[in-house]
């Protein structure tokens, strides 16, 4: 009985101590980097380009490549590369103002 006992306090104590490390190695939370700033003309521009995309969205006239292009910028700005970030806001600009404009063409109409 004795051997017994003996063997399932050894496993339990195993088992125990099998979970005791569960959080104590756990990785210290990574810092953020330091943001790098764009520069004032990119800002603009992705400013500009923000707000473009707002208007055309209340409006449902927001084409895919403008939001596609207002997120590459985004993330560009997050890096610090204010050359695609004055390229893709640009671009933003420029495909929601000609989604706007097809806001005035007549509607199509199919048939008789």
């Amino acid at each position: 009985m004795s051997k017994v006992l003996l063997a399932l306090t050894t496993v339990a104590l195993l088992g125990l101590s099998g979970c005791a490390d569960l959080y104590v190695n756990k990785p210290a939370a990574k810092a953020e980097p330091a943001k790098t700033a764009i520069s004032a003309e990119a800002q603009a521009a992705l400013t500009a380009a923000q707000a473009d995309v707002k208007a055309a969205k209340a409006q449902n006239a927001l084409w895919t490549t403008a939001d596609a292009a207002l997120k590459a910028a985004e993330e560009a700005a997050a890096k610090g590369d204010s050359a695609t970030v004055l390229k893709q806001a640009k671009l933003a600009s420029d495909h929601v103002k000609k989604g706007m404009a097809q806001l005035n063409y007549p509607m199509l109409k199919v048939g008789d």
